[in-house]
């Protein structure tokens, strides 16, 4: 940890000063504990943000705000740009942190850095392409266009399991868009939070600019209250669980504000009679396994023609008696521990639900012997209408379903509440286009021949049904974060009325 400290510049987490705050503190905040999933040890101390440097950041926010939207997109894009190479900078030593706070192994921690890096690239080129449209007027010597402005200052809540990406999606493409930022990471992964905000002031700290990026962190979600009922607050970009994603969504509405939401997945895998096993097990194991089943696109039901049911169900034991468990820093783990004792229990009563719905648990819910929160990764043969697998359990359980007819298949991974991402693995044309068709999945993220997590920034990553609807990272996502407006201009001697309405005094 000293080694990622130094790295990093975490000597000092708690002087307040990187994030506009002149409090000389006399109202100490809470304390928050980032705690080692893979050890429960305690790594580090943030304090929480007080009331006072709350509205102290909010009213700095707002004022920055009125500067920076007057500055030129491809300048804030530049902006951007010092900020990824910083993160290329800091790559390895942050992705050590991400694996160390929230346990995901190594690999996953340093990818995750890299999709801050892809995203800030993303967004230096989208600051020259922030297009509006030219439209015919039906009155003479009129024009017509619509143009994009920003909204004002931004709102990111982002969850534990992708402590610094997601942000980064949110903050990028906001800021390149006029927006200011102000965030508030996970209190399950407070350090990786101060460890990006004190990257990107260092990155941006020789430059003549407002400040931008703002940060509160809260360990009792009292803050967090407010800041989603925050008039101040045009735009709440939530990610999170459907259930907490839609009480957001009910008080942002509430005050006539915007919501950016990505909630829930309960993602599922059609493997049709003509898929290619070579490319089916490996992409389900890294979908259920990886990150420890923690990730909206997890995958959690496979949806397997009654030709393939058994071999791929014995392919599938045989393949996770072979995923590696431990330390999360280690090069040859394939799977850390899940974020919390809590996370442990979940596992456990969806093993026991399924045995008393009449399902089998091939293998795994076990917990692993010595401390942190490791469990065995589990799979279990179950129908797709019982309640546990119509239920996100967010962890590493994975269910297997088996189908006789696509339409049939098709039905059942589209029968539950969320719409986040899907796949199918097939050789056969028709199937693959009937699974894209309107007639297929209702997802977000439709696949055919990879799975259902890994999505790259350049498609706009997002969800139907509980999910949320919103949509974050590339295509024309960046909309999200701007309002529309409209302009019409008579540039001629006459004032004609629209419709061929007559009004004449």
């Amino acid at each position: 940890m000293k080694q990622i400290q130094d790295k990093l510049g975490l000597d000092a987490v708690n002087d307040g000063t990187w994030f506009g705050s002149t409090s000389t503190h006399d109202d100490a905040g809470s304390i928050i504990e980032s705690v080692n999933p893979a050890t429960n040890e305690v790594i580090a101390s943030v304090r929480s943000t007080t009331q006072a440097e709350y509205d102290q950041i909010v009213t700095a926010a707002e004022e920055s705000f009125i500067l920076w939207r007057a500055i030129p997109a491809p300048v804030r894009g530049e902006a951007i740009r010092h900020i990824g190479n910083a993160l290329r900078e800091h790559k390895d030593a942050l992705g050590s942190l991400v694996a160390l706070e929230m346990g995901k192994i190594k690999a996953e921690g340093d990818g995750e850095v890299q999709e801050m890096i892809d995203i800030a690239d993303f967004a230096v080129g989208q600051s020259r392409m922030m297009y509006g449209r030219t439209m015919h007027s039906e009155r003479p010597q009129h024009r017509m266009y619509e143009q994009w402005h920003p909204l004002g200052v931004v709102g990111t809540i982002s969850a534990f399991n992708f402590p610094v990406a997601v942000y980064a999606w949110n903050s990028c493409i906001a800021a390149i868009c006029g927006n200011v930022n102000i965030w508030k990471p996970s209190p399950k992964t407070p350090l990786c939070g101060v460890a990006v905000q004190k990257i990107i002031s260092n990155a941006l700290a020789d430059l003549d600019l407002p400040n931008v990026f703002f940060m509160i962190n809260d360990g009792s979600n009292v803050l967090a209250q407010q800041f989603v009922d925050d008039k101040r607050i045009n735009l709440v970009s939530f990610t999170g669980s459907c259930a907490i994603g839609r009480q957001v969504s009910e008080q942002v509405s509430a005050r006539m504000g915007k919501c950016l939401l990505e909630l829930g997945g309960n993602n599922a895998i059609i493997v049709d009679e003509h898929a290619n096993m070579d490319l089916v097990v490996p992409a389900i194991v890294f979908g259920s396994v990886g990150t420890a089943g923690q990730r909206c696109t997890s995958t959690r039901r496979i949806i397997a023609h009654e030709s393939r049911f058994n071999e791929l169900k014995d392919a599938l034991v045989k393949a996770y008696g072979q995923i590696r468990i431990g330390d999360p820093l280690d090069p040859n783990t394939l799977m850390g521990p899940l974020i919390d004792e809590s996370s442990i229990e979940r596992i456990e009563a969806a093993c026991t639900a399924v045995r008393d719905a009449g399902g089998e648990v091939l293998c795994g819910g076990e917990r692993v012997d010595g401390p942190g929160n490791f469990i065995t990764p589990a799979i279990a043969v179950a129908k797709n209408q019982w309640d546990v697998v119509q239920t996100e359990t967010f962890g590493p359980i994975l269910y297997l379903i088996s189908y006789e007819s696509l339409d049939e298949a098709i039905a059942m991974q589209n029968g539950v509440v969320q719409g986040l991402s899907s796949a199918i693995f097939t050789d056969n044309l028709q199937n693959a286009e009937y699974f894209l068709s309107n007639g297929g999945s209702d997802c977000g993220i439709a696949n055919v021949n990879i799975g259902t997590s890994g999505a790259e920034i350049g498609g706009a990553f997002g969800g139907e049904k509980e999910t949320g609807g919103g949509r974050e990272a590339g295509s024309d996502a960046w909309k999200a974060y701007m309002r529309r407006q409209t302009n019409t201009i008579n540039w001629g001697k006459d004032l004609p009325l629209a419709q061929g309405i007559n009004f004449d005094l």
